[in-house]
């Protein structure tokens, strides 16, 4: 692991994340909303320190909620996302701006989303709304017939499952 990614994982707390990566929850507001899906009650918002390092990724996943990247520092992040059906694949590049890259980018709720960084290291923030539950993740692996369309659809974005 690189210099700067250790030390962002000791001064920001990080911790493993499922996913991939590295993670610590840094707000969860107070206030509860009920969304219209039939989940309980969830916190209105849930923010993230994301962090994935050299070599590691973020395995194909969905939230039921909407998700809100936002880049921080390090080199660019590579955020594939997909429609909950796969019906094709979008590669968005998170970083300084420029070009066709951004600072911040924003899916609906239940897409699927995978990420890996294009050099040492991308520190992000995640934002999910209503809140974070780990009762509305799940893996793409689990989806058997979703992650087989994955494998025709793109092989490459399928290393990510």
């Amino acid at each position: 692991m690189q210099d700067r990614a250790a030390e962002l994982i000791r001064a920001l707390r990080l911790q493993p994340h499922p996913e991939g990566g590295h993670y610590r929850e840094v707000f969860r507001a107070a206030d509860r909303v009920r969304h219209d899906d039939g989940r309980p009650p969830r916190s209105s918002l849930t923010n993230i320190y994301f962090l994935l390092a050299r070599g590691e990724v973020s395995r194909w996943h969905r939230v039921a909620s909407s998700e809100a990247w936002h880049w921080y520092e390090g080199d660019e992040l590579e955020l594939l996302v997909a429609p909950p059906a796969f019906g094709e694949i979008a590669r968005i590049r998170l970083g300084p701006t420029r070009g066709l890259v951004r600072p911040s980018y924003t899916l609906p709720p239940g897409w699927w989303q995978a990420a890996r960084p294009l050099g040492s290291h991308a520190l992000c923030g995640c934002t999910v709304g209503p809140g974070f539950d780990f009762a509305d993740f799940d893996f793409l692996r689990d989806q058997a017939a979703l992650a087989d369309r994955l494998r025709e659809l793109d092989p490459a974005a399928a290393g990510l499952l």
